[in-house]
């Protein structure tokens, strides 16, 4: 795995698990009964993204640290998922032909 691939892992893991993070313990401008004008009810009142940013992080860096691991060490290789056959065999050079 090269560097490049290593941060694009790293992007996409944080990413999905941000997606997860933000609607948790989320309150509202109609929960809490304040709503700006020219803004929806539902918009976030206090977002706190900071906070929400760091939990990201503390969530993905061990997701990725697991699944870049995995990946290093041949455990899973893609020809483990290739379910339906569909990649050929690697052809193995013969010296004598």
């Amino acid at each position: 795995m090269s560097i490049t691939s290593a941060i694009v892992l790293f992007a996409v893991i944080w990413f999905m698990v941000l997606f997860i993070v933000l609607p948790l313990r989320l309150k509202t401008q109609g929960d809490v009964g304040e709503i700006v004008p020219g803004t929806h009810a539902g918009a976030p009142a206090d977002a706190q993204l900071g906070k929400r940013v760091k939990v990201t992080t503390m969530i993905a860096f061990p997701l990725w640290l697991v699944i870049a691991g995995t990946i290093l060490s041949g455990v899973i290789t893609v020809r483990d998922l290739d379910w339906f056959q569909r990649m050929s065999t690697p052809e193995v050079s013969g010296t004598g032909e």
